[in-house]
């Protein structure tokens, strides 16, 4: 019967395991899926400017790259945050 019990939590641990690397690819795909809808529309602006023939970049152009810049050190922090959960 003891080692029924062992078994059973030997099941119950690798079932957290499992959970565990389900959430984390779904976070990095989410993550992913941020970063590239960013990138898209950042690519729609750069089009939208050059098809308006503007030759200069303005200064909000500027803001929204360091925007960007910043939103993803903080998805590199959160995988950072993620990896050592994990450990």
């Amino acid at each position: 019967m003891n080692n029924n019990s062992e078994d059973e939590q030997l099941a119950k641990s690798r079932d957290i395991q499992i959970a565990r690397l389900a959430f984390i690819g779904a976070s990095i795909s989410t993550i992913g899926d941020g970063i590239s809808a960013y990138a898209a529309a950042l690519a729609l602006e750069v089009l939208e400017e050059a098809n308006n023939q503007r030759s200069q970049p303005s200064s909000s152009h500027f803001k929204n790259l360091d925007l960007a810049q910043k939103q993803l050190d903080y998805y590199i922090q959160q995988l950072q945050h993620m990896r050592q959960w994990m450990k």
